[in-house]
């Protein structure tokens, strides 16, 4: 039996996408093990999101290659839509697919040699396989992950058409282009017949949701919250200006959509954010925040921001901190803008210096932090639901409650994937009620 191992990085549509293709695999003639072992196949889900991201997978093809250096290296997803000549260089990559092809993976393994679809590539040890159809994105294929015993990434959605200046995923993923409702509910009876409790709805922008089927995000949230076998939802990243009042009306009165919304910001600069070529201005996503918090007052709002965008002056990123300061944000994630290949911020003039960029990110995961002290410190003495997951880290148990907040008790594993009331105390402890 060849012993696979599956690597991932990037987002929770990577990981909803890595353990649908896993299971391709059947378990009689594919033993499952941990990327850190030694195996026989070692498929790395990729991302060059950021150069950080890209350097993560290229280090993660080395350390395969040194762990054995007679496996099978397959690399996939967006790294290898974009750079698939590059990464087939690597020393000891055998196969290159990209984001269409990656779910032929099982057939490629068993039959590499006489796939018709492939370019024979002379690289530094060996013959390495690039699809053809590397740049050809039209199709949708539905995933979900079952890795977790308590929570599923579920795909409803793929692709952009935003073009957003500083970012390749329109390049890596292709157009916009969603499942149909029915397709979903379809993997979300699969995904409750396995007892998981929640799912995350995740796409590259949800937000355009069923533009190419007639339907929208808000048709399906609904006919989700019909359902009776999943008890809990979560929205993933949804762009402020698709997130519509219907959309947070309906969250602040469901049971099972929960008071969590990711809204990305990017800048509190008007001028920056045309430059990054964003649709919408920092007062649609204010607006969106009010709206959230007058309806439920409790939601964790999450927004990812970019600091040393070219241009970005120090009066910009002012106008940046003291608008996320003011607005009634959760927590922030921090992104120091990296230079992409082929996308039109490498054209804007005024970079900004390195060191400049790593003290901008600094104070702003610093704010982030008082951010989110801010909003545990509301959350105290509170009860809420909090679902428990099956990891075991040194004596303590995590879960998450409804508005994600993040609390631990001493592992019991007759609690996992248990959704139970708790209460927080000062030191975010719980106990139960």
């Amino acid at each position: 039996m060849k012993k696979i191992a599956f690597k991932t990085f990037g987002c929770k549509l990577n990981y909803a996408e890595t353990s649908q293709i896993s299971r391709h695999f059947n378990r009689n003639e594919f033993e499952l093990v941990d990327f850190k072992e030694k195996a026989d196949i070692y498929v790395i889900n990729s991302c060059l999101v950021t150069a950080i991201a890209e350097k993560k997978c290229r280090n993660a093809i080395r350390q395969a290659f040194n762990r054995n250096p007679e496996a099978l290296i397959s690399v996939i997803g967006c790294l290898s839509q974009l750079k698939p000549i590059e990464i087939a260089k690597i020393k000891g990559v055998d196969i290159v697919l990209g984001n269409d092809e990656k779910y032929n993976l099982l057939h490629f393994i068993k039959n590499n040699t006489a796939y018709k679809h492939s370019i024979p590539i002379n690289t530094q040890c060996n013959v390495c396989y690039v699809s053809e159809k590397i740049d050809k994105l039209k199709t949708f294929v539905h995933s979900y992950s079952l890795g977790s015993r308590t929570r599923s990434f579920l795909k409803i959605q793929d692709g952009c058409d935003y073009f957003c200046s500083y970012c390749t995923i329109p390049l890596a993923r292709g157009p916009s282009r969603s499942n149909t409702i029915a397709g979903i509910m379809a993997d979300v009876r699969e995904i409750a017949a396995s007892n998981i409790k929640e799912i995350v709805l995740t796409g590259v922008n949800i937000g355009e949701f069923g533009k190419d089927n007639n339907e929208s995000l808000f048709l399906l949230i609904n006919e989700l919250d019909k359902f009776d076998g999943i008890q809990r939802y979560r929205i993933s990243s949804i762009e402020p200006n698709l997130l519509s009042d219907e959309i947070i009306e309906f969250v602040s009165k469901s049971d099972k959509f929960l008071p969590h919304f990711h809204i990305p910001l990017q800048s509190g600069s008007d001028k920056i954010l045309k430059l990054m070529n964003r649709r919408y201005c920092r007062e649609v996503f204010e607006d969106r925040v009010i709206k959230i918090k007058k309806l439920i007052p409790h939601c964790c709002i999450a927004a990812d921001v970019i600091v040393g965008f070219p241009g970005e002056t120090q009066k910009d990123f002012d106008e940046t901190y003291n608008f996320i300061e003011k607005i009634d944000v959760s927590y922030i994630h921090v992104f120091t803008y990296s230079e992409r290949p082929n996308t039109q911020a490498l054209k804007i003039k005024n970079k900004v210096h390195s060191n400049i960029k790593k003290q901008r990110s600094e104070k702003m995961h610093q704010l982030s932090y008082n951010k989110k002290k801010y909003f545990y410190e509301k959350n105290k003495n509170l009860k809420s639901k909090v679902l428990f997951e099956s990891s075991n880290i040194n004596g303590f148990m995590y879960g998450f409650t409804e508005n994600y907040i993040k609390v631990k008790a001493k592992y019991n594993p007759s609690l996992v994937n248990k959704i139970l009331d708790v209460e927080f105390k000062d030191n975010l402890f719980i106990n139960f009620t």
